[in-house]
């Protein structure tokens, strides 16, 4: 049961035109229940709910509802890609240069100063991608083993 006024998954899916299928709607809740998944961690999740789906079918399933706008893919440097179900907002990420941690982070200051590019070259702006890079509190309390 969805809360007053929230859409259920099956009628994002349908409001975006896509085919609602159990393994979609699992697929979507696994994400967005996570935290910035691989695929491996998205089909182990969608296979808890509703038993075997193959691994081509995930990436097809994660590439239709990004496309559509439900999932974001995040590729930080170095790593897999990442889906997140946070999606419409000016939001960016710390990732942990240790363990890999990713972590939401809002806009720095004020109405989205990072959509201004000192030069755009005549492009029209309307996303900025930022990645902060450093350790996250667990990897910044051990030893200085990780540099």
């Amino acid at each position: 049961m969805t809360a007053p006024g929230k859409p259920s998954t099956a009628e994002e899916l349908r409001g975006v035109g896509l085919r609602v299928t159990a393994a979609r709607v699992a697929l979507l809740d696994t994400v967005r229940e996570g935290d910035h998944l691989g695929v491996e961690a998205i089909a182990a999740g969608v296979r808890d709910r509703v038993g075997h789906i193959s691994l081509q079918a995930v990436y097809e399933a994660l590439h239709a509802l990004t496309a559509a706008g439900l999932l974001r893919r995040i590729e930080p440097p170095g790593s897999p890609a990442r889906f997140e179900g946070r999606v419409g907002d000016n939001h960016h990420h710390l990732v942990c240069r240790s363990c890999g941690t990713v972590a939401d982070v809002d806009c720095a200051v004020g109405h989205a100063p990072c959509l201004t590019a000192s030069d755009n070259r005549g492009f029209s702006v309307d996303e900025a991608e930022v990645i902060y890079w450093g350790l996250c509190p667990a990897c910044s309390s051990t030893p200085d083993d990780h540099l």
